[in-house]
């Protein structure tokens, strides 16, 4: 008689890539996944002769009304499994944003290939940081501060690379602000913020991703 083991997924190594564990891609019209943000173009992905480059460029991309992202992580390059480590290219169209979040487990380092972008952080001991970047520099998120970046062109594309300490997946891996407030009971919220509950009525509960989206103040781009 085998010798038991244990509790069912007793001996299953957790994936400990940023305290993340590894998710399977999402099947179109899988009924048992949950919904994703954005529309999925198919791409490139690892070069077939040289498991050390990615296409990045041309890769599958997720696409919103005002950006989208594409990128080489743990589960679409294979040599990244267990290297903690991911790139992504994002790109927001004029009033583009990307929403307000925070990685719990993952510092970023974001390079601006072009356009011009505005960066907020909020981080530990209240500090707060707001400045313009453009092409040419770079940014450093650490692990766990508050922060969101916007095209401040009205037109021009803004393209920034994206390098995580962690290979898991984006936006799995983040926690956004629309998620975050839209799970909060509104008195808590009013009692927070010092205000009338009514006044968060007007706040919807959805609790889903954005992870990119375009000022109100901004036309969709055409074609």
């Amino acid at each position: 008689m085998a010798e038991s083991n244990g509790p069912e997924g007793a001996n299953e190594q957790p994936d400990t890539d940023a305290g993340f564990r590894h998710r399977s891609a999402v099947v179109p019209g899988d009924a048992g996944t949950q919904p994703q943000p954005g529309r999925i173009v198919p791409g490139d992905g690892p070069d077939p002769e040289h498991p050390h480059a990615f296409h990045l460029a041309r890769s599958e991309a997720m696409v919103f009304d005002g950006g989208r992202l594409q990128g080489g992580h743990g589960e679409n390059w294979p040599i990244l499994v267990d290297q903690q480590a991911a790139v992504y290219l994002v790109k927001l169209e004029p009033g583009g944003i990307r929403e307000p979040h925070w990685h719990p487990s993952a510092w970023e380092v974001n390079y601006v290939i072009s356009g011009s972008v505005r960066w907020v952080f909020v981080g530990p001991g209240q500090t707060q940081d707001a400045f313009d970047a453009g092409a040419g520099d770079v940014i450093f998120a650490p692990q766990g501060h508050f922060h969101y970046f916007e095209n401040t062109s009205d037109t021009e594309d803004l393209n920034v690379l994206i390098v995580f300490n962690s290979s898991a997946t984006e936006p799995d891996d983040d926690i956004g602000i629309v998620h975050a407030l839209s799970s909060l009971p509104r008195d808590v919220l009013a009692s927070v913020f010092g205000a009338d509950p009514h006044v968060f009525d007007a706040v919807p509960k959805t609790l889903r991703r954005v992870v990119i989206s375009r000022r109100g103040d901004r036309a969709p781009r055409q074609g």
